[in-house]
């Protein structure tokens, strides 16, 4: 009896402490904003910093004003596109009659994938669908209104991310909730969102193939602000997505996910297209920008003074890493599926000054100082507990460069990245040190970097 009594108590504490293993391993999120907020965010995210996006449509195709061409077109009545319009195509020309032009022919994803790993970038995010509701993949929701059945007849978003996989870079998918011109959405529009018909019958069972089909590393809602989260039923979604989806480990979300959640709930922070804060956050975000400072898709009427130059580029990205952020920075393809040149351009120059100073960037985390007004105005990053990174975006024209705020001590090391050898420097008063720069390497990005090793 007592071997029997010994036996079942040891059963009976080995099935306590499974159950409780469980608990801890396998934690499972509900649909709520306060638990879905407690995941921590997937530690790849924060250490890639610089991802590409890729806004590519049946836009495309018009490729003027921007990716909002339709709505600007038929829904705001915008008489630059209203006369656009009435001087280029037929009476009775309709949005849709614009999908079969939207040839692709050109598009090689090899190739694409090749350009944004030159660029430096570790992720890459191509829309799925954008607000007109045309699907780059074969959705079976989307019939006719998609990549497969119409236009290119090629699964884009399938394409694209076997090429980007294949160079280890993380993939990720754009995917707009709302459609400007979807009858079973404005129906639900229309009763004030107190039905979801379009929520039940498009936009989650859509959302949940994407995911089960392509498994994204990375989900970039939009197309949310119309309607509250609990019309999209985003917490179920997401509860699902972090629980039991094939990616539930790996995927990381925005904070696109209703309206009043901008900057409040989801995974890292958007917050606003371009955004830009004024001191350091405290919750992980992004910006996200566009060469094309007027559209994120193609425009055949841009201007070369309406485009990021590279210098323009490395100071946003530098200044976003240094606030804690992730930068990423997109192109727009042409309909023919070709990146244009001065796009290729800039990305490639970006990859040029990320070989030399990609450790001031990737991995890093913010000082405790973000910036100071030296020499030049310079932005700080930092590695480990002694490792700073003073990144200055102008050329201080002397060779003595000025550093108030790292605390130096005997076994400090100063060297400029790219020039292995370690430079003369001598402690300020109190706290800072003052550097006897070299002659600095000619720079296209107009951007150098100062390693400081064995600072506080």
């Amino acid at each position: 009896m007592q071997v029997s009594l010994s036996l079942s108590l040891s059963q009976i504490s080995l099935v306590l402490c499974l159950l409780s293993c469980a608990s801890l391993i396998g934690a499972r999120y509900t649909p709520d904003w306060a638990s879905l907020d407690s995941r921590p965010l997937p530690e790849w995210y924060d250490e890639v910093k610089f991802g590409i996006f890729v806004h590519w449509g049946v836009f495309s195709v018009p490729a003027f004003g921007s990716e909002w061409f339709w709505w600007n077109w038929r829904g705001a009545h915008v008489s630059d596109y209203v006369q656009f319009m009435i001087k280029n195509y037929p009476p009775g020309f309709s949005y849709p009659d614009f999908a079969p032009d939207f040839h692709a022919q050109f598009f090689d994803p090899d190739e694409w994938a090749d350009i944004f790993e030159a660029s430096g970038a570790k992720y890459v995010v191509l829309t799925s669908k954008h607000h007109e509701g045309f699907t780059n993949w074969g959705s079976p929701y989307s019939w006719n209104w998609n990549s497969v059945d119409n236009g290119p007849h090629r699964d884009l978003v399938g394409d694209l991310g076997n090429a980007i996989r294949k160079r280890s870079l993380h993939y990720g998918l754009y995917n707009s909730l709302y459609e400007w011109f979807n009858p079973i959405y404005l129906s639900d529009k229309e009763a004030g969102f107190k039905t979801q018909d379009y929520v039940a019958k498009k936009a989650m069972p859509e959302l949940i193939t994407l995911v089960n089909r392509y498994k994204p590393d990375l989900i970039w809602s939009d197309g949310d602000w119309e309607a509250p989260d609990t019309y999209w039923n985003s917490t179920e979604f997401l509860a699902w997505l972090y629980n039991d989806s094939p990616v539930k480990d790996v995927v990381v979300t925005n904070d696109r996910w209703g309206n009043g959640c901008y900057c409040k709930h989801g995974g890292y922070f958007n917050c606003a297209d371009k955004f830009t804060p004024g001191q350091l956050p405290n919750h992980k975000w992004e910006k996200c920008q566009s060469v094309d400072t007027i559209s994120w898709g193609y425009r055949r009427n841009m201007k070369l003074t309406e485009l990021m130059d590279l210098p323009s580029i490395i100071k946003d990205l530098v200044y976003t890493v240094a606030l804690g952020g992730n930068y990423l920075l997109n192109v727009g393809p042409t309909a023919d599926g070709v990146i244009a040149p001065v796009f290729e351009e800039r990305l490639r120059g970006i990859g040029v000054w990320l070989k030399i100073n990609g450790e001031a960037i990737y991995g890093t985390k913010p000082w405790r100082v973000q910036a100071e007004n030296a020499t030049v105005l310079a932005w700080y990053t930092s590695k480990n507990t002694s490792t700073v990174y003073a990144i200055f975006t102008s050329n201080p024209m002397q060779n003595s460069f000025k550093l108030s705020m790292p605390k130096t001590s005997d076994s400090t090391v100063v060297t400029l990245l790219g020039n292995p050898e370690p430079l003369k420097w001598a402690p300020l008063k109190s706290t800072g040190l003052i550097i006897l720069l070299p002659d600095l390497p000619f720079s296209l990005a107009e951007a150098w970097t100062l390693k400081l090793d064995g600072v506080a």
